[in-house]
């Protein structure tokens, strides 16, 4: 495989990157394309309405999940749709188990509302991470210790812990049906339905064919913005070249292992570590080493990172599956013959949900920027605030403009496809802010259903009004009013 394979070394923790990895772009396929070419006409038929609600909610990933959550807190009745058997998305199916940072660069949580509530549910013995008396440490012998655990980045500890995946499933189902929202497992949402211009309802697959759901305002949580891109939307595809935030991969865990024996050997061995990396690199091709998970005796791998393939296209996304399963029992063997504390490793589970970090985002009515990180200020119509991407930017403040299509009525988009530009784009597809966006979404799209009005008509100050009730984090009401003034000003 080695010679197939062209290797992009990203630099580990630099200013502006967290997980140090390598990418790897490959012109190796193992099937041969398909047999492609011409057309055919499906039959028109009529199909039933399964259910009538006021916000559908399409995907039950992070962002779907607290968007699910917060309409329903808000008075709207919701349904989500999901198309596997568990919500999570790849937090759970994916065992992107790792929470990026939920704090700003002095410690102060502003990831909160769903994103804090989910925490403070799950058991104890399933988060892993610093105490809150550590967050915002500059201590070096804290930053090394929290550092080798994916919390601890630019020499500041943070609150990015990590979860058990297997209750985070159930602390998920668990909230949104305690909430009231119906949950429909098993079902792919195939199209929106859209009439003069507004989103009605969603047409989805399942075992028992084909079904509609109509609603009053959808909510796109699929994380490719499947649901606007087929309404005619437009969208931005564009990225950033050589940079992990594109790339694809399938994660996996190996149990029986000795995560702090491993982390000791790899600080006070750094020339066996490198010599261990080339030839892992040697004898896999693709290669990465392990993170931790919220057990010591279960290692994380996020798998390779995969460039130039398209999580939009059917064979790339079976080439990513194949490498990463044979990756898997590789990486497990590898290191069980090489590996300080991975004498007795094996393989434990497979991620279920393809690892895709990018596709399309939407191109809204708002959008966050790069040129803008530095201000500082709030938005006019801000409804969350994001930690920075490094200690050198202040905490970003999202609009709710980035949530509403530039034309199309009746939906709203949150997640990793909400309107940012490319490199927004690889902090606010994270976790944390894939639950800030779509709790604004929530409520945003109760806030509609509720007052008879399309999404982008509806008052944001009632929309942060519901949102802090929620327990959300936001800029005082006197620096957003401002910031209205000064955009009315212009």
């Amino acid at each position: 495989m080695a010679d197939e394979v062209k290797m992009q070394r990203i630099a580990g923790h630099s200013e502006e990157r967290f997980l140090g990895s390598d990418v790897f772009e490959s012109s190796g396929r193992n099937l041969p394309p398909p047999r492609k070419g011409g057309t055919l006409r499906e039959d028109a038929r009529e199909i039933d309405i399964y259910h009538q609600c006021d916000v559908v909610v399409i995907g039950g990933g992070p962002a779907g999940c607290a968007a699910a959550w917060a309409a329903a807190k808000a008075g709207a009745d919701v349904t989500l749709v999901e198309r596997y058997n568990c919500l999570g998305g790849l937090s759970t199916g994916g065992l992107v188990m790792w929470i990026d940072r939920m704090t700003d660069w002095q410690g102060n949580p502003v990831i909160q509302g769903f994103a804090r509530e989910f925490i403070e549910r799950m058991p104890r013995d399933g988060v892993a991470g610093p105490p809150m008396a550590d967050w915002g440490s500059k201590d070096p012998a804290k930053v090394q210790y929290w550092g080798n655990r994916t919390t601890a980045f630019h020499g500041i500890v943070q609150w990015a812990p990590t979860l058990d995946p297997e209750r985070m499933k159930l602390n998920n189902q668990e909230m949104l049906l305690q909430a009231g929202v119906r949950i429909v497992f098993h079902a792919w949402a195939a199209r929106p339905l859209v009439e003069q211009g507004t989103a009605r309802g969603v047409i989805f697959e399942s075992k028992a064919g084909r079904n509609a759901i109509l609603a009053k305002v959808v909510v796109d949580t699929t994380g490719d913005g499947d649901m606007f891109a087929r309404a005619g939307a437009e969208f931005d595809t564009d990225i950033e070249e050589g940079d992990v935030h594109h790339s694809m991969n399938t994660g996996w865990v190996l149990g029986g292992v000795d995560m702090d024996r491993w982390i000791d050997w790899k600080i006070h061995n750094p020339d066996q570590l490198r010599e261990f990396m080339e030839m892992g690199r040697k004898e896999l091709g693709f290669f990465q080493t392990p993170y931790v998970s919220w057990r010591k005796d279960i290692a994380l791998f996020l798998g390779p990172r995969q460039s130039g393939l398209s999580a939009l296209d059917v064979d790339d996304m079976t080439e990513v599956e194949i490498r990463s399963h044979r990756l898997m029992e590789g990486h497990c063997q590898f290191f069980r013959r090489h590996a300080p504390g991975f004498e007795a490793v094996y393989s434990l589970q497979s991620a279920s949900q393809l690892g895709v970090r990018h596709t399309r985002r939407l191109a809204g009515i708002g959008r966050i920027e790069r040129k803008n990180w530095g201000d500082g200020t709030a938005a006019a119509d801000e409804v969350g605030v994001s930690p920075s991407i490094s200690p050198k930017f202040p905490v970003v403040s999202v609009p709710y403009g980035s949530l509403v299509p530039r034309a199309l009525d009746g939906l709203l988009a949150a997640g990793r496809h909400i309107s940012c530009d490319a490199n927004s784009h690889g902090f606010m597809r994270e976790i944390p802010q894939c639950w800030l966006t779509g709790h604004a979404a929530g409520v945003g799209a109760a806030v509609a259903a509720n007052r008879g009005v399309q999404p982008r008509e509806v008052d944001v100050n009632e929309v942060r009004s519901i949102l802090r009730q929620q327990g959300a984090h936001l800029s005082d009401d006197a620096a957003v009013a401002a910031a209205g003034h000064a955009e009315a000003a212009e």
